[in-house]
C-alpha cells in the first residue's frame, strides 16, 4: 500500500556557498531516503529551500556592500546550483523570502495568538553600542551561566542544551566585532512553551524509536521550557500582522520562527505551482502520512521542539486547548533524523578559519556520486566524522572503481565481446542460483535499513552483493569457457542479473552513475530522475523572480525490486564508470583544498 512521505530538510541560510559538511546533515541523507521510498512505490513531498531571513543575511550583506535581498538572491542561486549537481530530488527547493512564506507564517501566527499560546512581553534587547543595531541572541556568545560552558549562544548552549537568554549570560561579547552589547528594554512576541508542558511531554514519550542522539537531546527539554521570542528588532523578515506591530520598521519575526514554517509554507506552494492548491493535505492533514525531519544536530531542539509546540498551538492542541486555525490539524513530525558534525581533523568545517571544501569545488573535481558515497557509508550518521582525502581516495578506489565500477565494466564487456546482447543461461548450476538469491534477499535486508535512515548499514548490503559477484566470477572464470558457450552464457547471464539488482540496489546512493549503468545494459529512458532549476514568477509578488528546484520524478523506470533481465537485449561495450584517483591525493588533497595541519 502507498504511504504519503514527507520529507522535510533542513534550510540553509543562503548567506554563502555550502560546504561538504553542510550536505553531510541535510542534503545527502534526505535524498537517498526519499529516492528509496520512491522506487518503493511511497508518494513522497521532499521540501525545502534557502533561509533567507535574520541577521545572518544582513551581516553578510554589510560585508559585501549589498541589500540583504541582493545578498539573498546571489547566494540562493549558488546554493540552489549545488544542490542540483548533488542530484538531490526535491519536489520544491524554494526560498524564505516569497509572498506565499510571509502569508503562511503570518496564518500559522494568527492562530497560535488566537490559542493564547503567543504573549506580549517586555524584555530586555541587546544593542551593538557602535552600531546601534540590535544584536540577536545567536549573535552573542558568553559563558553559561547553567553548566559555565564557554561558548553559550544568547539563545541556547550547545553543551547543556538549556534554553538561554542573552543577558543571562556571563561576560557577553558580539560575535560580530567582539563588543560588549548593551541591553535595553523592548517589547516582543514570545511562544508560551510552558503551555505545552504536558502536550509536548506526552508526545515525546512516544517517540522511542528515534535515532540515539536524537532520544538523549530530547529527554531534557521539557525540564526548563520557558517562553521563547518569536518577534526581533530588525527590518529584514516577515512582518508581524497585528495592528500596533505591522507597520513598525523594526519589528520582524525572528527568523528560527519563520524557517521551520517553511516546511508546510513550502508544501503549499507546491501545491499551488502543479495547479492543486489543496494537495498539500495528502501529507500534512492525512492519518496515514509519514512526516521525517532531516538536519544537522545543532537544530533537533527546533524540530524535536519548537515545531512540534507551533503545530500544537496552531491546532488547538496545546495544554490550553484552543481551535484549529485556517489549515486544519496538521500531522506532527513521525521522526527526527539528525546526523552528527562532519569534521576535519577534529574541528567543525569553519568558514571563518578557512577549514571548509565547499560543495561546487568538490563537485568540479570528482562528481556528485563519489561525494554521495562516501558521505553515506563514511558520513556522521551517528557520531562525528572526520574527513580525511585518505579516506576519501581509499573509498572511491577500491569501493567504486575496483568492486562497483570493474563488476560492471567487465561482466558487460565480456558479454558485448562473445554475444553482443544479453545471453540465455542454458546451462545454468547452483552457484548460479546461490548468488541470484544473494542479491534478491538484499532487497528486503537494505530496504529496511532504507526505510530506517540507516544508510551505512544499507550501503555495505548492497556492497555485499557486488563483492559477491566479483568472487562468483573470479570462481567461474568465464574468460575461459570459450568450449563450453553454453556454460560460458549462463554464467554471463548471471553476472548480468546480478549487476542490474545491484545497480537498483545502489540507486538512492549513486542515481547519476545508476542512469549510466542502466544505459549499459540496453536500457532506454529516465532510470533515476534528476532535478531541474528553473525561474519562475512568484506567486504573489508581482515582478518578483525566483530560483526553484523542482522535478518529475514519478516517471523513473527504477522500481525496488529484482527484475528478470531481459534476453536479447543488445549491448554496447561500455565506458568506466569512475576514474581512479592518484593516491598522493589522499596524502595532500587537491590544490584548492584547505591545508589542515593536527
Amino acid at each position: 500500500m502507498s504511504t504519503p512521505v514527507l520529507t522535510a530538510v533542513a534550510w540553509p541560510y543562503a548567506n554563502g556557498p555550502r560546504h561538504i559538511g553542510h550536505v553531510s546533515g541535510f542534503g545527502v541523507p534526505s535524498d537517498v531516503f526519499s529516492r528509496y521510498q520512491r522506487m518503493a512505490g511511497n508518494r513522497v513531498l521532499m521540501v525545502s529551500g534557502t533561509d533567507e531571513h535574520g541577521t545572518p543575511i544582513t551581516v553578510q550583506a554589510d560585508k559585501e556592500g549589498m541589500t540583504p535581498q541582493e545578498t539573498a538572491d546571489k547566494y540562493t542561486r549558488q546554493i540552489d546550483q549545488d544542490l542540483q549537481g548533488l542530484g538531490l530530488s526535491y519536489d520544491l527547493f524554494t526560498r524564505t523570502t516569497t509572498g506565499n512564506h510571509a502569508a503562511v507564517t503570518q496564518e500559522i501566527f494568527l492562530a497560535l495568538n488566537r490559542n493564547g499560546y503567543v504573549v506580549p512581553k517586555t524584555t530586555r534587547g541587546a544593542i551593538s553600542p557602535s552600531t546601534g543595531r540590535t544584536l540577536p541572541d545567536r549573535y552573542i556568545e558568553g559563558t553559561c551561566p547553567i553548566c559555565g560552558y564557554d561558548g553559550a549562544r544568547g539563545d541556547q548552549c550547545d553543551n547543556c542544551g538549556n534554553q538561554l537568554d542573552a543577558a543571562e549570560l556571563i561576560n557577553p561579547k558580539s560575535r560580530i566585532n567582539g563588543e560588549t552589547p548593551k541591553f535595553v528594554e523592548t517589547e516582543h512576541y514570545f511562544l508560551d512553551l510552558p503551555a505545552f508542558t504536558k502536550t509536548l511531554g506526552d508526545w515525546l514519550g512516544t517517540k522511542t524509536d528515534w535515532r540515539p542522539n536524537v532520544l538523549n537531546f530530547t529527554r531534557n527539554l521539557i525540564d526548563d521550557m520557558r517562553p521563547r521570542p518569536i518577534t526581533r528588532d530588525l527590518d529584514w523578515g516577515v512582518k508581524i500582522p497585528l495592528d500596533g506591530w505591522r507597520d513598525q520598521p523594526l519589528k520582524r519575526f525572528y527568523v528560527w520562527f519563520d524557517a521551520v514554517i517553511g516546511y508546510f509554507s513550502a508544501s503549499v506552494e507546491w501545491a499551488r505551482r502543479n495547479g492543486t492548491p489543496d494537495a498539500w493535505q495528502e501529507w500534512w492533514t492525512n492519518a496515514d502520512a509519514r512526516a521525517y525531519y532531516f538536519m544537522g544536530k545543532d537544530n533537533i531542539t527546533f524540530h524535536a521542539q519548537i515545531w512540534p509546540a507551533l503545530l500544537l498551538g496552531q491546532n488547538g492542541d496545546g495544554d490550553r486547548g484552543g481551535e484549529a486555525g485556517k489549515y486544519g490539524k496538521l500531522h506532527l513530525p513521525d521522526e527526527i533524523v539528525s546526523s552528527e558534525f562532519l569534521t576535519m581533523s577534529g574541528s567543525k568545517f569553519s568558514t571563518s578559519r578557512g577549514t571548509v571544501i565547499y560543495v561546487h569545488d568538490f563537485l568540479r573535481e570528482f562528481g556528485p556520486d563519489a561525494l554521495r558515497y562516501f558521505i553515506s557509508v563514511a558520513g556522521p550518521e551517528t557520531q562525528d566524522t572526520d574527513f580525511t582525502w585518505d579516506e576519501f581516495v581509499r573509498r572511491t578506489n577500491f569501493e567504486l572503481a575496483n568492486e562497483w565500477g570493474n563488476l560492471v565494466n567487465r561482466s558487460i564487456s565480456m558479454a558485448h565481446k562473445n554475444n553482443g546482447a544479453v545471453p540465455a543461461p542454458t546451462a545454468p548450476a547452483p552457484a548460479d542460483e546461490e548468488l541470484k538469491a544473494l542479491s534478491r534477499q538484499a532487497f528486503d535486508t537494505a530496504g529496511a535499513h532504507l526505510a530506517r535512515s540507516r544508510f551505512k548499514l544499507a550501503a555495505a548490503e548492497a556492497m555485499r552483493v557486488v563483492t559477491a559477484a566479483n568472487r562468483y566470477l573470479s570462481d567461474q572464470e568465464p574468460w575461459k569457457l570459450k568450449d563450453n558457450p553454453d556454460r560460458r552464457d549462463a554464467v554471463l547471464h548471471t553476472a548480468l542479473q546480478v549487476v542490474s539488482d545491484a545497480n537498483t540496489l545502489l540507486t538512492p546512493f549513486l542515481p547519476h552513475s545508476a542512469q549510466k549503468v542502466h544505459e549499459a545494459l540496453g536500457g532506454t529512458g529516465v532510470w533515476a530522475a534528476q532535478p531541474e532549476l528553473q525561474e519562475v514568477e512568484d506567486l504573489d509578488v508581482p515582478d518578483r523572480v525566483n530560483p526553484i528546484l523542482t522535478g518529475d520524478y514519478k516517471s523513473e523506470q527504477a522500481k525496488w525490486e529484482s527484475k528478470p533481465i531481459e534476453i536479447g537485449r543488445p549491448l554496447e561495450k561500455p565506458t568506466p564508470l569512475f576514474t581512479k584517483l592518484d593516491p598522493k591525493l589522499g596524502e595532500t588533497g587537491p590544490e584548492w583544498a584547505p591545508i589542515v595541519t593536527e
